[in-house]
């Protein structure tokens, strides 16, 4: 950017009603963001007539993003730019590029340079079929070679030729384009089937008394687990859980429902916005 002749805004805390303000009157063009950070600033009161015309691009990356959070910047003329890597990986290892991101909405794109992916089952055998869902791994010159002093953590990530095995569930469409799904540790698993909390969140987030929703599983004696919505309303909103329960018919299969509902004032995050799924796993077993 600087070499660009660009300016850079840096702010030492988020905030969001601050970055709405700083959004209009410094006349952004690109904001980089966390799904999270989208969430907060679209909730302000004054985001609906807020000047946005200068924003033409959002970089998002971190975690997965709620397909209602990319419909409502994308019907704004903004276009999200979705980046997929982790830390191991130093750190990209996919990037959709603005032209796809309405087309291919949801998607973390393609790989980036010299760097490769794969999907593998719970075998360890490679998923080659299009939609068909494993775990993603990568190979290539920017993945570490291990972690510090932890030998058997090494061994468990990294093959012996190189494949590092990220704990993120995902798949390919017939294009070629990558997606994610969710957490290897975070999938539910009721009478049986698979579930993915993201695919299930994406739904739920839709609701109009929603403001923000995570989905957990629970032990449940019958079916092994069951699927838990934790959610945090909108001011003066109310919901049941056959409210939510309705809402979702028709946009999830049976298994997938949310079979308890649980209202919080907040949900937990770490400093970069991810929800702390772990505390609200532990909540609702205490």
């Amino acid at each position: 950017t600087f070499l660009k002749g660009g300016h850079v805004l840096l702010q030492r805390q988020f905030d969001p009603a601050q970055a709405l303000a700083a959004l209009q009157a410094e006349r952004i063009t690109t904001l980089f963001s966390v799904p999270a950070m989208l969430l907060f600033i679209s909730q302000q009161p004054g985001f609906a007539e807020a000047d946005l015309n200068a924003l033409r691009l959002i970089m998002c990356g971190g975690a997965p993003c709620p397909e209602p959070l990319l419909h409502l910047y994308n019907a704004r003329g903004i276009a999200i730019q979705q980046g997929y890597g982790l830390t191991e990986t130093a750190a990209m290892v996919g990037v959709l590029t603005a032209e796809h991101a309405v087309a291919k909405i949801g998607a973390v794109g393609h790989t980036t340079l010299m760097t490769q992916i794969r999907l593998i089952d719970n075998d360890g055998h490679e998923v080659s079929e299009p939609l068909a869902r494993g775990e993603i791994c990568v190979r290539g010159p920017n993945v570490t070679r291990g972690y510090w002093n932890q030998p058997e953590a090494t061994r468990a990530a990294l093959s012996d030729d190189g494949w590092f095995r990220t704990g993120d569930v995902g798949y390919r469409d017939a294009d070629g384009f990558y997606y994610v799904c969710d957490r290897v540790k975070d999938m539910i698993i009721t009478g049986g089937e698979n579930v993915y909390p993201a695919e299930v969140e994406t739904v739920l987030a839709g609701h109009p008394a929603i403001a923000e929703v995570a989905v957990v599983g629970a032990p449940d004696a019958q079916w092994g687990e069951s699927v838990i919505a934790v959610a945090v309303l909108k001011p003066g909103q109310t919901l049941t859980l056959e409210e939510l329960q309705a809402y979702a018919n028709g946009k999830l299969a049976r298994y997938k429902m949310p079979r308890q509902l649980k209202l919080l004032p907040a949900l937990p995050r770490n400093p970069t916005g991810k929800i702390l799924k772990y505390q609200l796993r532990e909540t609702l077993r205490g």
